[in-house]
């Protein structure tokens, strides 16, 4: 295949959406991915590093259903060691840690775990502190020793624990991050290393030459434009709604996934909470109370889903009973409903078979339909990056088989490859201080929350503001975004809706802060687009 690019210049983020569908339309790409999730934001990222032309289309917003809808973490896997799947937790905490300290260390920060045992609790405290112990050993014990300490030294460290019949708390390390920062700057890789994409274009027919899926008919959602795009292969990376695009290409396709249903709840921080609290509910199922964007997040569930993937909501019975769970752990005045300023739920994507969803396996499917379209589902935030490589993999080994194009293994981009805005969060957040002595004021809240959501590219926010100081006041008084997030995710980041920017460019929505009056300025200002 050749690998001759008319491509976009590299940091060439937002071009207007007419320019974009122009382009998409415009070429043979060697790869058309649908889908913007983790999953086909990480292949596009990969398969443009190893010198392939690739395009990116998602129906709705990048990361808008499942891969924003997690529990923020990075990690190894606990409970995995449970089934035996001990390879499986050293894999996990090897890319934690690369994402952590080369990858993203910008955006994917250390946080240490409380897991209490109580009296007739489904695990002993002799039996937890081995597992975490085991837990730190498999990642050479970056985090500390996993160990069992007293609940009175666990109170300290968080006043909101329940010590009524708690008889230990065992101590181990982790990662979080922000599921949709991390998205985007991944998709901002992806077009830095020659990827063309575009949100909001709906899939709505496959191109088909002599029986073989080549390209897709889309229309943008935003103002009703229909668009072609032809490819060599076509990547079907949808998520929950991946059978319905392998109907597309076979009326006949047998359902290849089932959907668990996962809910979380956000609430307001009544007390400072140094670690997260993991809380097992029965043998299997392990509750978070998890300190998160300076609120509490809580969850989650784990049931089985088959409605239509567009209406899944976080219902009041599914509330209920998140806070019941947390309540095991967690003294009731943290959980008050009045406390709740976001409520949100996804589906998890696993493969089809027997048994319950609680018990099905968390693993990555690749099948190839019969008109040579591959679909990926499954896969985690953790190895998201690894499974993107293996995809990669997989489309060089079925590129063999076809005489009129190769792809190349993907052996030339380094497996290190950092995010956009790689910086020490800490460093950048003093530079925006000092800087805002000869700029408009900044408060040391949000330096803070600009460094660790953006890291290098906090400057070029800072920018913004210098140009015009309006846009250095906070989108609202009660959090730390500034309006210059607004347009820097206008001309950066792809917003195009009010959602985008306050649900997944910032944290407005989840504290709660999305207004009226704030949606109807932030429209104003996506209006502006030049």
């Amino acid at each position: 295949m050749s690998t001759a690019r008319s491509l976009p210049t590299a940091g060439t983020h937002s071009l207007h959406r007419a320019e974009s569908r122009e382009r998409l339309s415009g070429t043979t790409w060697d790869l058309l991915v649908v889908g913007g999730g983790i999953l086909g934001t990480s292949v596009a990222w990969h398969a443009a590093q190893s010198g392939l032309r690739v395009a990116m289309v998602e129906a709705g917003d990048f990361a808008c259903a499942t891969s924003s809808a997690s529990s923020k973490l990075v990690h190894g896997g606990l409970r995995y060691l449970q089934t035996g799947a001990v390879r499986l937790v050293a894999e996990n905490h090897r890319e934690r840690r690369v994402l952590a300290r080369d990858v993203a260390p910008h955006l994917v920060r250390p946080l240490p775990f409380h897991l209490p045992v109580y009296k007739g609790g489904p695990h002993g405290a002799a039996k937890l502190g081995a597992g975490v112990f085991a837990y730190s050993a498999l990642s050479a014990f970056g985090d500390g020793v996993g160990r069992v300490i007293s609940p009175s030294k666990a109170a300290a460290d968080n006043p909101a624990l329940r010590t009524r019949n708690l008889k230990a708390v065992a101590v181990y390390g982790d990662h979080q991050m922000n599921d949709s920062r991390l998205a985007v700057m991944t998709v901002r890789a992806a077009v830095d290393a020659g990827a063309v994409v575009l949100n909001h274009a709906e899939v709505i027919g496959l191109r088909f030459t002599r029986g073989r899926v080549t390209g897709a008919d889309l229309r943008d959602r935003l103002d009703g434009a229909e668009f072609g795009v032809d490819a060599r292969l076509v990547l079907n990376t949808t998520g929950p709604w991946v059978d319905h695009l392998r109907r597309m290409e076979d009326h006949r396709a047998a359902p290849s996934i089932r959907l668990s249903k996962g809910v979380h709840l956000v609430l307001r921080r009544t007390a400072p909470w140094k670690a997260a609290m993991a809380t097992p509910i029965d043998r299997y199922r392990i509750t978070f109370a998890l300190p998160w964007e300076d609120q509490l997040l809580l969850g989650t569930t784990d049931e089985a889903y088959e409605d239509d993937p567009a209406n899944v909501r976080a219902t009041d019975t599914d509330i209920e009973q998140i806070l019941q769970e947390a309540a095991v752990s967690v003294h009731d005045e943290h959980l008050s409903r009045n406390l709740i300023t976001y409520a949100f739920a996804g589906l998890r994507v696993l493969p089809g078979g027997p048994g319950t969803v609680e018990s099905a396996k968390r693993e990555t499917v690749v099948t190839e339909g019969p008109g040579g379209m591959l679909s990926v589902a499954g896969g985690k935030w953790t190895t998201y990056r690894h499974i993107g490589r293996t995809v990669i993999s997989k489309i060089s080994e079925l590129s063999e088989r076809r005489p009129d194009w190769t792809v190349r293994p993907l052996t030339g981009a380094p497996s290190r490859m950092p995010l956009p805005g790689l910086s020490n969060p800490e460093a950048v957040a003093r530079q925006l201080l000092s800087d805002a002595e000869t700029g408009p004021s900044l408060a040391p809240e949000t330096a803070h929350h600009l460094a660790a959501h953006y890291g290098s590219l906090s400057f070029d926010i800072m920018r913004l503001t210098r140009q015009d100081p309006e846009l250095a006041k906070r989108i609202h008084p009660d959090g730390p975004e500034i309006w210059a997030q607004v347009v820097f995710a206008r001309d950066n980041e792809w917003a195009a809706t009010a959602d985008d920017v306050l649900r997944r460019r910032t944290t407005v929505t989840i504290r709660g802060l999305d207004t009226e009056q704030v949606r109807t300025r932030v429209q104003e200002l996506l209006d502006q687009r030049a």
